[in-house]
């Protein structure tokens, strides 16, 4: 298949893009390299894909409705995976308008253009954070999340509400996906095994949010990938069961899914941290704060429903993950 990649240059779709390389498939790969992070690691995850047959490169934002129209219409994509954001929960405090602009305006831009284009398949990136203030656990997109608690969480909420839209009116196929804290090779820097690593090899100290209380469900990027490529093999389809008077939120009367894509194993940031330390050969120095504003306490997965579609089976545990990462970060940094 011909398949539009957003966020290209960044690590989810960086590695979604090479997945679908190997199995034979043309990636066009759009990415604005914004500076939200360190752009070299951005051209140096861009630069392992441009050198593969079968990747097409288009540097533009989302935000560009007429430049995504074209690219729309000069590469006839036959599905689309949209991961380009404006992605982190404490920057949405201070810098709103970047996520009204990316995640609003420009997920309306690919609507659209899929919409005039005949896509097959919309499959686009959402958040665990639209769980917001829920608590109850396992997290599952059967239950409602109208109570989102960072600006960021709520444009991701807003895609799920516009892509429904887009699936009601026009029955066009659209699958979202709640990433549930994704790490490994190529990760981020924003992110909190990034940034302890770094400080850790360093000899800085390092900041546990929550006083170390936190649960993530971390779910290594392979697993992520795995997940994705599935899902954009299988079409959104109704739900014949679907009816209005008790309104399931993971599913529609129009061609919609949404979907949980985590390792359903939350694990305790203490223990993330003694994993890393045990990986790096060296302790951290740990300064206790509490919870950040926007942030919640746990995240855990419920995937059932990816699993009965899909065959979803995450299986890379923390320590076999965190120590992959511990091994490209040393490489791609030269630390010892």
């Amino acid at each position: 298949m011909k398949i539009l990649v957003t966020g290209t240059a960044g690590f989810i779709g960086s590695s979604l893009a090479h997945a679908l390389l190997d199995r034979g498939d043309q990636v066009i790969g759009l990415d604005n390299l914004n500076d939200y992070y360190d752009v070299r690691l951005k051209e140096d995850r861009l630069q392992r894909l441009t050198v593969r047959p079968g990747f097409t490169e288009l540097r533009q934002s989302l935000e560009d409705r007429e430049a995504l129209f074209e690219a729309f219409k000069s590469h006839r994509p036959h599905r689309v995976v949209n991961l380009a954001a404006q992605a982190g929960v404490r920057y949405s405090l201070t810098n709103p308008h970047a996520y009204i602009d990316a995640n609003l305006v420009g997920f309306c831009n690919i609507l659209e253009a899929s919409r005039h284009h005949e896509v097959e398949h919309l499959v686009y990136a959402s958040s665990s954070s639209v769980y917001g203030a829920n608590t109850r656990m396992p997290f599952s997109v059967h239950h409602n999340v109208d109570h989102p608690v960072s600006l960021y969480a709520a444009t991701k909420k807003a895609n799920e509400l516009m892509a429904h839209t887009y699936s009601h009116l026009f029955q066009m196929p659209t699958t979202g996906l709640r990433f549930f804290t994704v790490y490994g090779p190529w990760g981020r820097p924003d992110m909190a095994l990034f940034k302890f690593t770094r400080s850790i090899l360093r000899g800085e100290p390092i900041e546990v949010y929550n006083f170390g209380k936190h649960k993530r469900d971390f779910t290594y990027i392979d697993d992520i990938v795995e997940g994705v490529v599935r899902t954009l093999d299988r079409l959104a389809e109704p739900n014949p069961q679907w009816q209005g008077d008790h309104p399931d939120p993971g599913t529609s009367s129009a061609p919609y899914r949404i979907y949980n894509i985590g390792n359903q194993e939350p694990v305790e940031l203490m223990r993330f941290i003694e994993v890393l330390e045990g990986a790096l050969g060296k302790s951290a120095e740990k300064i206790f704060l509490p919870l950040q504003d926007g942030d919640v306490p746990a995240t855990f997965a419920d995937v059932e429903d990816l699993q009965r579609d899909v065959g979803y089976a995450p299986k890379t545990p923390i320590e076999t993950g965190i120590a992959r990462f511990v091994a490209w970060y040393r490489d791609y940094y030269g630390e010892a």
